[in-house]
């Protein structure tokens, strides 16, 4: 399946490359004292400021050169279309308060480009990290945050190292991530790729992500994104959710998920939803031609997640899973159970569809298992391992 982007996005697209052909003006954080292997906090917020107040279209640049880079929060709205172009290395203090380092807030027609990285120094924090084992941890910064941005495109950066997630989507509409490049260790505590929230029309292409949690996850009111061509690993795999740890979650709607490979990921492609969870919904999501390597679990739909075993895991979840279709996914499992679709008892799946699976399995403790518990699929094509080989 082709790349389908909605009018919104290719009227976006149309804009900004209109925009590409303005003569821009240029804002050069070291006109603003900007110098290599210093602390450019000061020269970044300047820089950012005189360009947002700039009537047309302007763009920022950090040069080639390795610079410190405390915690900046980058505000809008601009008076006109805005580039922030890092050619460089920003890097943050290896200590870092506060739950983000890099922040864009409230800007309208943006890009964020260039070849350079946001390294993120996380090692120290990553031992100091007690988010796996405890939910009341103490939260740590995110390497960039959009909030509440629209009509933009990321291309070209790298995330490298975070404390925590590397990249945090809240609010926003019609955002681009292309040719992204995020690099932790498989190791790193909680440093998911790139996590969506409450925003609509986004859409991540061509992306590298290999960390130590979900290359990308989509938490409540993800409505319209489309996940294509992502090659992910190492990592937990591309998740929906967790969904209904909380009170008044939006409905998540409109996920597609194509193209992409997976490679020694803790898991596959996954849907999970808390047990004892308020009422929600999770609809219309679709995972379609989708490599495996040596994936464990590469197919997942659980409604009883509860990884602290802090949870009422007895309560059904009561978020509501319908119209979604696993189609063409093959490869191999690093487990024997390569399909897990467990769903809720107290609002079972609904509309879910299997079609042309092929995962081999290659341990000596037996074929491979696709257990089907609270749901009822529609089955066709190519079905390796046999379909719903365990019931309840």
């Amino acid at each position: 399946m082709g790349l389908r982007l909605n009018i919104a996005m290719i009227l976006m697209l149309f804009l900004l490359k209109s925009f590409g052909n303005v003569q821009a003006s240029i804002f050069d954080v070291k006109q603003y004292g900007a110098k290599a292997n210093a602390d450019i906090s000061q020269a970044l917020t300047k820089a950012w400021k005189a360009a947002c107040a700039s009537t047309g279209q302007s763009t920022v640049v950090v040069p080639g050169g390795t610079y410190m880079l405390g915690a900046v929060p980058l505000e809008g709205p601009c008076m006109g279309p805005i580039q922030l172009q890092v050619i460089g290395t920003l890097q943050a203090p290896e200590q870092l308060s506060g739950d983000s380092w890099v922040s864009f807030n409230h800007v309208d027609f943006f890009t964020l480009s260039g070849s350079g990285t946001f390294d993120g120094q996380g090692k120290i924090a990553w031992g100091q990290n007690e988010c796996s084992k405890n939910k009341y941890c103490k939260p740590l910064p995110i390497n960039i945050r959009f909030n509440f941005i629209t009509n933009a495109i990321i291309r070209d950066i790298t995330s490298l190292d975070s404390k925590q997630f590397h990249i945090n989507v809240l609010g926003c509409k019609n955002v681009t991530f292309q040719h992204v490049t995020i690099k932790a260790p498989e190791t790193s505590v909680n440093t998911d790729g790139i996590h969506i929230g409450r925003s609509t029309g986004i859409h991540i292409i061509d992306t590298n992500i290999g960390t130590g949690d979900d290359c990308v996850s989509l938490g409540d009111g993800s409505r319209d994104i489309t996940v294509e061509k992502v090659n992910c690993g190492p990592g937990h795999g591309i998740s929906i959710g967790s969904l209904g740890k909380f009170p008044n979650e939006e409905p998540v709607s409109g996920v597609k998920v194509i193209g992409c490979t997976l490679s020694n990921t803790m898991t596959g492609v996954r849907i999970k939803t808390w047990p004892a969870s308020p009422t929600g919904s999770a609809s219309d999501m679709h995972f379609e031609d989708i490599i495996m390597n040596n994936v464990g679990n590469p197919i997942i739909i659980d409604q009883v997640y509860c990884p602290w075993n802090q949870c009422q895991a007895k309560i059904p979840s009561r978020i509501k899973i319908s119209n979604v279709s696993f189609i063409n996914i093959r490869g191999t499992s690093k487990f024997q159970e390569a399909v897990k679709l467990v769903c809720s008892k107290g609002v079972p799946c609904e509309k879910v569809e299997l079609r042309d699976i092929d995962l081999k399995y290659y341990g000596h403790d037996g074929s491979p298992t696709y257990h089907c518990i609270n749901v009822k699929p529609t089955i066709s094509g190519k079905q390796n391992p046999p379909a719903c080989t365990v019931k309840a």
